[in-house]
């Protein structure tokens, strides 16, 4: 079980309270690919709003972590850590500020 911990305005949009739990057993190691993928499923409403739905690149202002550590610009089918793996530890959706 993968814990996922979506930023409020898109708990808003997907309609959940608190973390989101994804099942991706039977996939192999768990990727930010996988995650998104199955995340997106079962939210159609958060297609392309984390990434591109063209590209599936991540959107400028959206952010990944985990286990302490900026996963954003971490290959998409790289393996996540062992952490976010085994669901100790939540795989953090975050979205940029910007401006002044």
């Amino acid at each position: 079980m993968i814990r996922v911990v979506l930023p409020s305005h898109l708990r808003v949009l997907a309609k959940v309270d608190g973390e989101v739990q994804l099942c991706c057993a039977g996939t192999g190691q768990p990727t930010q690919r996988l995650v998104l993928d199955e995340l997106e499923a079962r939210y159609p409403v958060l297609r392309g709003t984390i990434r591109d739905q063209a590209t599936g690149k991540r959107r400028a202002f959206m952010r990944f972590f985990g286990c302490e550590q900026d996963l954003s610009h971490e290959p998409p089918d790289a393996p996540l850590p062992e952490a976010i793996a085994a669901g100790t530890e939540p795989y953090l959706i975050v979205a940029a500020m910007a401006g002044g």
